[in-house]
């Protein structure tokens, strides 16, 4: 390439963007390009976030991972003290709990946490006291499920989770469009 040659390329795109410029603003209104509005301001609605609580670390995984796909925000605590504190500060639209913990003995034995523990500091704490709680357990359901949605829960579901069920009462519970039957 010559040295004429290389000078031009280099000022072609700077020939360009004045071209546009100048094309801008001599043109009459009706003219005018579309202007597309960038990401930070076109409208968002924000994430709805979810807050799991559970002691086993492949459900919090695999329920994270299927919320996100979803378009949630995840925050998870496998213990309850954590639970308790993450809720204060997060916020969260909606809490999955498990209702069993094993005892707190790295902590030199603790609160006995169980689900109907924390559901009942939920319930006093003002930041979460309206937040919709759903039990996900593996525990007895003809035990739990009438002392669970006594204590506050708004649904009982059983462990295997199924996702896709689970999404659709996520949904429901938050307030977005319900699942189709």
């Amino acid at each position: 390439m010559s040295a004429t040659g290389l000078q031009l390329a280099k000022t072609a795109p700077i020939r360009y963007l004045l071209g546009l410029v100048t094309a801008r603003t001599h043109a009459p209104a009706s003219a005018a390009l579309p202007v597309t509005p960038s990401v930070n301001e076109a409208a968002t609605t924000p994430k709805k976030k979810i807050l799991i609580v559970d002691d086993d670390i492949v459900i919090l995984r695999t329920t994270s991972l299927k919320l996100k796909s979803h378009g949630y925000e995840v925050i998870t605590a496998s213990e309850g003290s954590a639970a308790i504190q993450m809720a204060r500060r997060e916020k969260p639209d909606l809490i999955l709990l498990d209702l069993s913990f094993p005892p707190d003995v790295a902590h030199g034995g603790g609160v006995p946490w169980d689900g109907f523990l924390l559901m009942s500091w939920l319930r006093r704490l003002d930041e979460v006291r309206h937040v919709p709680v759903i039990v996900i357990t593996g525990s007895e359901p003809a035990r739990n499920k009438d002392r669970s949605l006594a204590s506050g829960a708004t649904a009982f579901f059983q462990k295997p989770l199924d996702h896709d069920e689970l999404i659709c009462l996520i949904k429901e519970s938050v307030g977005e469009t319900a699942c189709a039957a």
